[in-house]
C-alpha cells in the first residue's frame, strides 16, 4: 500500500516527489516550477496541453495549489533516505541503501542486485532500468512494457502492439535509438534557439543605445536653438520655446514606442531562455521513455511569424527614431534661420551645415547656365561653348564641387515654380553623355519635378508626390546610416521622403534643369543653394 502511494507523489515531468504541487483544471497534478517551465514552452503555439492526458487549452490555463498533496509529499520526503544525487535505491533495504537494479512495473518496486533474484519472476511482473516512476510504462492495452516507438503514430508501445496491435506493420525503433534521435534533434534546436535569444538580447540592447543616443541628440539640438534666444525679447524667447516643445514632445512619443517594442524583445529572450533550459532538461533525462513522451518539439517553434514580425518592428522604429532625431534638427535650424536670419551656426551637434556648397563649373553642360557665385543654375537655350571636358555632362546637369563621403550634413536649395529640374545627391562615376539622374539611374537619389507631376527617384523606383506647397527644400543625409531625406521647408516642415541606401562612392549635391516640352524658349528654370 505504501509503495502505489508512493507512487502517486511522483511529478511526471521531473519524476521526483511533488515540490509545491498544482492541479490542471484536468486534475492532473505537478510540481509548480516544472509545469510552469513545460506551459511556457507552449507559449505562442496557440494552445496549451496538458503533459499527461493531452487536453488542450486556448488559453495558458490556471493552476490551483494542491494543499492536501503538499502536506503529504512534505510527509514521504522527510521519511524517505537522503539519496546520493539522482540515484533510484533498492525499496526494500530500508536500513542501509542500496542502489537498484532493476525496477519492477507491475509492483513499483526498485529492487537492488539481491532481491531481483527473489523477486517473482511470472510475466506480469516486468523489469526495466530503475526509474523514480512507473507511471505509463506499461502499455494500457496489454500490460506489457513500452519498449519500442513509432514514429508512424508519434507514440510508444509495447511488443505486442507490433505484433498484433494496432501498430502491427509499421516501421518501430528501439526505445533508446529514438530518444537518441529525438535528444539529437533537441540539441541542435536548443543550438538555433540560443542563437535567436542572443540576436533578441542583442536587438533589444542595440535598440535602448539608439532610443537614448536620439534622445540625448534631440536634447542637445534643442539646447543649441534655445541658447540663441536666451538674450532675445520675449516673442522670440516664447516662440523658441513653443517649437522646443514640439520637437521634445515628438521624440518622446517615439521614445516609449522604442521602449514598449524594447520591453517586449526582453520577455521574448526571457521566454527563449526557459525553452533552452527545458530541452536542456530534457537532454539530460536517462529514461528514453519519458524523452519521447515529452510533446514535440515542434511546438517550441512555432512562433517564427511572431519573431519576425518583432524583427520588422524593430527595423521600422529604428527608422523612426533617425527620423525624429533629423526632422529634430531641419525643423530647429530653419525656425532659427526664420527668427535669426543674421545668425547661422555651421554645426549643430553632430550635423554639418553645408553652407559653403558651390556648383562645380567644370561638370556644367552647356545648356546650363552658371551664376558667378556658382550658387544657382538654370537652364538656356544658347549654348555656353564651354571646353570640353571628361567631367562635363552632356546635357542639362551639373554636380557640386563637395562631395560627402562620412557624417551627417544638410543643405537647403529653393527652385523655380516653372520648368522641369531634378534636385538630389549622386556618385561621382554617373554618366555624362546621354544619361539623365532620376528615373532608371541607379547612381543618383532625387526629387525630380516635370509636367507630369512631382516624385522621389531612384533607380526604377518612383514615389509619386501629392502637391508641393513651396519649392524650397532640405536635404539631410546620414552617410553612414545610408540615409537621405528630403523635406519640404513649409510652415508647417513636411517630410517628402526617405532613401535608405548603403552608400559605396562619396555623395555630390547634383542639379539638373530643362525646358518642359512644347514651352517657349524664353521659359525660365532654375535651381538655388541656400547658404
Amino acid at each position: 500500500m505504501a509503495s502505489e502511494l508512493r507512487e502517486e507523489l511522483y511529478c511526471s515531468i521531473c519524476l521526483e516527489i511533488y515540490t509545491d504541487p498544482a492541479t490542471l483544471p484536468c486534475g492532473h497534478n505537478f510540481c509548480q516550477g516544472c509545469i510552469g517551465r513545460v506551459l511556457g514552452t507552449q507559449e505562442g503555439s496557440g494552445v496549451y496541453r496538458c503533459p499527461v492526458c493531452r487536453e488542450k487549452y486556448p488559453g495558458r490555463p490556471a493552476l490551483r495549489r494542491n494543499t492536501v498533496l503538499s502536506n503529504i509529499a512534505e510527509h514521504f520526503r522527510a521519511a524517505e533516505p537522503q539519496r546520493d544525487g539522482t540515484a533510484i535505491l533498492c525499496t526494500y533495504c530500508t536500513h542501509s541503501p542500496t542502489p537498484a537494479a532493476k525496477t519492477c512495473l507491475h509492483c513499483g518496486a526498485s529492487l537492488c542486485d539481491t532481491h531481483v533474484g527473489v523477486h517473482p519472476e511470472s510475466a506480469e511482473h516486468v523489469l526495466t532500468e530503475p526509474t523514480a516512476s512507473t507511471r505509463g510504462k506499461l502499455c494500457c492495452i496489454h500490460k506489457e512494457a513500452r519498449n519500442y516507438y513509432c514514429p508512424h503514430d508519434d507514440v510508444c508501445i509495447c511488443a505486442s502492439c507490433c505484433l498484433v496491435g494496432e501498430h502491427r506493420g509499421h516501421q518501430v525503433e528501439p526505445l533508446s535509438e529514438a530518444s537518441e534521435k529525438k535528444k539529437e534533434k533537441l540539441r541542435q534546436l536548443q543550438k538555433t534557439l540560443s542563437l535567436k535569444r542572443e540576436q533578441t538580447e542583442a536587438a533589444a540592447q542595440s535598440l535602448e543605445r539608439h532610443r537614448r543616443e536620439e534622445k540625448n541628440r534631440v536634447a542637445t539640438l534643442v539646447g543649441t536653438f534655445t541658447a540663441l534666444f536666451k538674450d532675445m525679447k520675449d516673442p522670440l524667447r516664447d516662440e523658441a520655446r513653443r517649437s522646443s516643445y514640439e520637437i521634445s514632445n515628438k521624440e518622446n512619443q517615439v521614445s516609449t514606442t522604442a521602449s514598449a517594442l524594447i520591453g517586449r524583445l526582453e520577455a521574448r529572450a526571457e521566454e527563449l531562455t526557459i525553452k533552452v533550459g527545458y530541452i536542456e532538461d530534457l537532454c539530460n533525462m536517462v529514461d528514453p521513455l519519458t524523452v519521447l513522451q515529452e510533446w514535440e518539439s515542434d511546438s517550441i517553434c512555432t512562433d517564427l511569424e511572431e519573431d519576425l514580425q518583432l524583427m520588422e518592428e524593430l527595423q521600422g522604429v529604428h527608422g523612426t527614431l533617425r527620423a525624429v532625431g533629423a526632422e529634430a534638427f531641419v525643423t530647429l535650424h530653419t525656425r532659427s534661420a526664420d527668427l535669426l536670419p543674421d545668425v547661422k551656426p555651421t554645426r549643430w551637434f553632430d550635423v554639418q551645415v553645408a553652407s559653403d556648397l558651390r556648383v562645380d563649373e567644370d561638370t556644367a553642360a552647356n545648356n546650363v547656365v552658371v551664376t558667378r557665385d556658382l550658387t544657382t543654375v538654370s537652364w538656356s537655350g544658347t549654348n555656353q561653348h564651354r571646353t570640353e571636358s571628361p567631367k562635363r555632362f552632356q546635357s542639362c546637369q551639373a554636380l557640386s564641387c563637395r562631395a560627402f563621403s562620412s557624417g551627417k550634413h544638410y543643405w537647403a536649395v529653393d527652385a523655380s515654380e516653372s520648368g522641369d529640374w531634378m534636385l538630389g545627391v549622386a556618385y561621382p562615376t554617373i554618366e555624362r553623355r546621354g544619361s539623365f539622374i532620376g528615373y532608371g539611374n541607379s547612381k543618383s537619389w532625387c526629387l525630380c519635378r516635370c509636367h507630369k507631376g512631382d516624385a522621389m527617384m531612384h533607380g526604377r523606383e518612383v514615389r509619386v508626390l501629392h502637391k508641393l506647397s513651396c519649392c524650397k527644400f532640405g536635404i539631410y543625409l546620414d552617410y553612414e546610416a545610408g540615409r537621405l531625406s528630403f523635406y519640404e521647408l513649409s510652415a508647417p516642415i513636411r517630410h517628402l521622403h526617405t532613401f535608405t541606401a548603403t552608400f559605396t562612392e562619396p555623395l555630390h549635391p547634383v542639379f539638373c534643369v530643362s525646358k518642359r516640352p512644347n514651352s517657349p524658349d524664353i521659359s525660365y528654370c532654375w535651381i538655388r543653394l541656400l547658404t
